[in-house]
């Protein structure tokens, strides 16, 4: 691979722990990452390879979601990331408003095969300004040990109470949510996006989560594992990759319900501003190759955003998991997912946020 091909950095997306601009080594790749599990198996996989082969260091910044940091930084000339990893999702919305730069669908590597990337990547993977990685889901797990003798089978039981009793964790905000409160009185799911769109199908969703005893908030992918595994709660939501890290790290006694999975495209975008845009851009081709995303795989169960890359799949380096179980968009774990409506949540995110925020305050 030509040198500049070897040029990145990875991850991320907006604030919360990021630096300053003149914090950061200027010579340096910066990217904004989600932390935890995800973060390590980055650097394992994609960090540490693309510096060693690039000769650029790789710096690795705290990311939550949002995108205010982004137009804060973009209005003032002053844009501390080269690269940051945000939900298909957000990027559309960042994509709009032009905070990013836009990326060429040829940018991407062809398959080991000379398959080009247009038709090896997932639909919808390339975008004008992100290029999809991975897929991850937005699960709800269980604590094995917190329900003698049943356990939950379908999302429904998130808000059985009666039969699963219990504090629940859930994420401060409206994805998975809104969608979950629906599917619970068997809207079907290709008809939720419809339905969230009135204010009729808003207030039943909130009815279902108004129901629950109690709830623990979490905005931080690393806290919901935490707390199943502390055993504050019983059952919470979270991303898949956390909870088998915890599960395989922790030996945490939980287990992932996959009915109802809000599957996701986590994407690579390059923020207006950046002072390394080539660089970034050479980091993506290396991060999306297909090696690289089956050994991503391999580390951390996201399903690989090319067919080349899913096919190459294979077990946990330290333990010999067979990592294609694991994967949310393996057809035994996908059979009741939902599949996140992104450009729904890119028209609307910000109306939905305000409602479920006053909704927060009112509880």
């Amino acid at each position: 691979m030509r040198t500049a091909d070897l040029r990145g950095l990875v991850i991320g997306c907006l604030l919360l722990t990021t630096p300053a601009l003149g914090d950061s080594d200027p010579a340096a790749l910066t990217v904004l990452s989600w932390g935890g599990a995800y973060e390590r198996a980055q650097r394992t996989v994609l960090f540490e390879p693309f510096a060693e082969a690039s000769g650029m260091a790789v710096e690795a910044a705290r990311y939550d979601g949002g995108l205010a940091a982004l137009r804060e930084a973009v209005a003032s000339g002053e844009v501390p990331w080269d690269l940051i990893d945000m939900t298909r999702s957000e990027a559309m919305a960042a994509c709009d408003e032009g905070l990013l730069e836009t990326l060429s669908p040829t940018l991407p590597a062809p398959a080991p095969d000379g398959t080009p990337a247009a038709q090896d990547f997932l639909p919808g993977a390339l975008g004008r300004c992100a290029i999809t990685h991975t897929v991850f889901a937005t699960v709800v797990a269980y604590r094995r040990d917190a329900f003698p003798g049943r356990r939950p089978t379908r999302i429904a039981d998130l808000f059985d109470q009666q039969r699963f009793p219990g504090p629940r964790a859930l994420q401060r905000t409206p994805g998975a949510n809104l969608e979950w409160g629906l599917l619970s009185y068997r809207v079907p799911r290709e008809e939720l996006y419809e339905l969230l769109s009135t204010q009729r199908g808003l207030r039943l969703a909130l009815e279902r989560l108004d129901g629950l005893d109690e709830i623990r908030w979490w905005t931080g992918g690393e806290e919901s594992p935490r707390l199943l595994a502390d055993g504050e709660v019983v059952m919470a939501s979270g991303y898949n990759g956390r909870f088998f890290d915890a599960m395989l790290r922790d030996e945490a006694p939980i287990e992932i319900l996959w009915d109802g999975q809000l599957q996701e495209h986590e994407t690579w975008v390059i923020p207006r501003g950046s002072r390394h845009p080539d660089a970034a851009r050479d980091f993506i081709r290396f991060a999306t190759t297909t090696e690289r995303l089956a050994e991503f795989a391999r580390h951390i169960p996201y399903g690989p955003a090319r067919r080349s890359a899913s096919l190459q799949v294979t077990t946990h380096p330290e333990t010999g998991i067979d990592m294609r179980l694991h994967i949310p968009t393996h057809p035994l774990n996908a059979e009741g997912a939902i599949f996140k409506d992104e450009a729904w949540y890119a028209r609307t995110r910000e109306r939905i946020a305000a409602y479920f925020e006053d909704w927060l305050e009112s509880r």
